[in-house]
C-alpha cells in the first residue's frame, strides 16, 4: 500500500492505494464516486473520462499514483450547490442523455472543449468527442448539446 495525496473536485483527499490501482478503480472503490464509469476498461470508450488538470483522461488506463498532488475533476465535481451545471443542463435539454453510461465521460470532454473554445464548430466539437462511444444517441445530440452549452456559458 502507498499513500495518494490529490485534489477531487476541489477537495484535498490522502488515501491509501496499491501500486497497481487505476485512478477509475480509486474513484469508485475509494470515494464512491461512480459517476465514473468503467466500460472497456483499455481507453477506448471514453465512459471513464474524467479531468486531470483540466484535460480528459481515460481514468481506466491511468495509474492512480500519476495522480499525486494534482486536481481531478469528476461528474460529480460539476454541480454546485445542488445545480447543475450549463453543460449538464443543455444535455438533458438536447436529449443527449439515453441510458447515461457514456454521458459523464462526454460531458467532461465538453467541458473541457468549451473551456479552450467557448464557441468551437462542428468540426471541432466531432473531433473532441470523437473518442466516446455511445449506444443511445446517435452523437447528433451530443453536438447539439456542445452548441446549447456554449450559448448558455456565453450569454454568462
Amino acid at each position: 500500500m502507498q499513500a495518494l495525496t490529490f485534489n477531487i473536485n476541489g477537495k484535498d483527499v490522502t488515501l491509501s492505494i496499491n501500486a497497481w490501482d487505476t485512478l477509475a478503480n480509486v474513484l469508485r472503490r475509494n470515494l464512491a464516486l461512480t459517476g465514473t464509469k468503467k466500460g472497456c476498461e483499455e481507453g477506448e470508450c471514453g465512459a471513464c473520462t474524467v479531468l486531470l488538470e483540466g484535460k480528459p483522461v481515460n481514468s481506466c488506463i491511468v495509474p492512480a499514483a500519476k495522480v499525486e498532488g494534482k486536481k481531478v475533476v469528476t461528474i460529480e465535481g460539476l454541480s454546485q450547490n445542488g445545480e447543475l451545471h450549463p453543460i449538464q443542463e443543455a444535455f438533458i435539454e438536447a436529449g443527449a442523455v439515453q441510458c447515461g453510461f457514456c454521458t459523464p465521460g462526454v460531458i467532461l470532454s465538453a467541458k473541457a472543449l468549451l473551456d479552450l473554445d467557448e464557441m468551437p464548430g462542428e468540426e471541432t466539437i466531432k473531433d473532441e468527442l470523437s473518442g466516446h462511444l455511445c449506444r443511445c444517441t446517435g452523437y447528433v445530440q451530443f453536438i447539439d448539446a456542445v452548441r446549447i452549452a456554449a450559448e448558455k456559458l456565453h450569454k454568462k
